[in-house]
């Protein structure tokens, strides 16, 4: 970080009407003094409240107090690009932060830059933590220290869950160099409570949840499998981590602070046409299909669960065991039906050119929707940031009335309800309830307009479809006991005090 350089390879966003004075709201000055009282801090807080603004407001006081210097964000790739740089320079209070994005082919440049905040993806961590070329993956703590960052801020916290993944175990070795570190997310508990150990321990290094996760699962779970795939909480185990949590996290929901449109859930029921269905029992039954004289196999039930979802969706991957192992090579699509297909053709014809947003996950999935609907705009594979921006303003001037999008690309950062567009729809059924809360929110939030949003959900008939639809509510209903939990404790504290 040797060169003074802040020109615009730093701080590429440039405002056109000059920054706006941030003036918080009540709970936003609460979200920052939580920051501020706290080194190892965690902020819940749904879209639409502020999290950015919050955090950077925060870490600015903290600078112009000369007790922080240099803050590390870890966000997804599009957040990086779209919403901290933008951030800074539409507030006022914080435009002479000097942002850093550390990604593409000049990333070392920018390292080497003298900014105040950088802004890197969590595939990148690995890069900036051992350094460019070091195939050993050696850390050299001198060289680390010597890019002086004292702030941590993981912006979706969620990335770091898994406590046996490559970017934990990176960032793992420098969280002692951070004198505060702080994490950002809406959705906590996605898949359970079992999610919460890796970050907590991002935050806090053990202090609520403990130092190793076979401990964390010993003490408030116990194993449904011998192989320990699955587990299941003890009896007051939940209300035991709830308590545990109460020092670190701050919970805020948008419906208790924002007027929100209301959130309709609908299904759309289709059946599988007779091969199809044919083609899903073998799969489902016996892990191996032959259909149209090809041979489909499926080598575990995590494989055939997910040919099972492709075939409701009406197409799958035949050989891609094989084919995405072999560089340039194509994996093989099989179309099956096109019963959603002709449901989604049913729904926008419904709704007469209302803006809709479909979800979709397979790669396959979006060329055949792009092949029936080619007037749709799309978000997913081979999109980049900068088109990804284009689209969203294009959006929400009212400009495409159909959207294809793939949650993983676009689920978290993206503000698509200024155009108050009021339909999105689910082709097919996700098990990630992260990415399908935050898919949904990217238009179920603060500015808003519409008095209902209409939540679709495309299911084929007697079919995985409805178990994962179930699931997402099962998962929905206990992340809502965690937040419920947390504002109790928090409430019950300011009694007694």
């Amino acid at each position: 970080m040797k060169s003074k350089s802040t020109t615009t390879k730093t701080r590429r966003f440039v405002p056109s009407k000059g920054p706006k004075k941030w003036v918080p709201h009540a709970y936003q000055k609460k979200a920052v003094q939580f920051l501020l009282n706290h080194g190892a801090a965690a902020l819940f807080l749904d879209p639409g409240l502020g999290k950015t603004s919050i955090t950077l407001y925060a870490f600015n006081m903290l600078r112009k107090q000369k007790v922080a210097s240099k803050a590390l964000i870890i966000a997804p790739l599009r957040v990086c690009y779209q919403v901290w740089p933008a951030e800074v320079q539409e507030w006022e209070q914080m435009s002479g932060l000097r942002v850093a994005v550390l990604h593409g082919p000049k990333k070392e440049e920018r390292l080497q830059e003298d900014a105040d905040i950088y802004v890197i993806n969590p595939e990148g961590l690995e890069w900036l933590i051992f350094g460019e070329g070091k195939k050993a993956r050696r850390f050299d703590p001198r060289r680390w220290r010597a890019l002086g960052f004292d702030t941590l801020v993981i912006d979706e916290l969620t990335k770091f869950k898994n406590s046996s993944g490559s970017r934990f175990k990176a960032l793992k070795l420098v969280l002692n160099t951070f004198s505060r570190r702080w994490g950002l997310t809406g959705t906590p508990a996605p898949n359970g409570l079992l999610d919460l150990f890796g970050q907590c321990y991002v935050l806090d290094g053990g202090n609520a949840l403990g130092r190793f996760i076979t401990h964390y699962r010993a003490k408030y779970f116990r194993p449904l499998d011998p192989n320990g795939w699955k587990w299941a909480l003890q009896p007051g185990a939940a209300e035991e981590i709830y308590e545990a949590l109460k020092p670190l996290a701050l919970r805020m929901a948008a419906e208790d602070y924002l007027e929100l449109p209301e959130r309709v859930d609908l299904r759309i029921s289709t059946e599988l046409p007779k091969a199809a269905m044919k083609l899903y029992e073998d799969m489902e039954e016996d892990l191996l299909a032959l259909y149209d004289k090809q041979l489909i196999t499926a080598g575990n039930g995590g494989a055939a669960s997910m040919k099972c979802r492709q075939i409701c969706n009406g197409a799958l991957y035949v050989d891609d065991d094989i084919a995405s192992k072999v560089k340039g090579k194509k994996r093989s699509v099989l179309s099956v039906h096109d019963g959603k297909i002709d449901a989604l053709r049913e729904l926008i014809d419904e709704l007469q050119g209302q803006q809709l947003l479909v979800a979709y996950e397979f790669n396959h999935d979006l060329d055949r929707l792009r092949a029936a609907f080619p007037e749709a705009a799309f978000i997913g594979k081979g999109i980049s940031p900068a088109e990804g921006k284009k689209i969203e303003d294009a959006w929400n001037r009212g400009e495409i009335t159909l959207l294809f999008g793939q949650p993983a690309s676009m689920g978290h950062g993206g503000n698509f309800q200024k155009s108050n567009a009021a339909h999105v729809c689910w082709f097919g059924q996700f098990w990630d309830y992260e990415l399908y809360d935050q898919f949904i929110k990217r238009i179920l939030r603060q500015g808003n307009k519409a008095k209902r949003v209409f939540n679709y959900h495309i299911i084929a008939k007697d079919t995985i479809d409805e178990v994962v639809y179930y699931d997402k509510i099962r998962k929905a209903r206990n992340q809502g006991q965690l937040f419920d939990a947390l504002a109790d404790v928090r409430s019950k504290r300011k009694l007694a005090a």
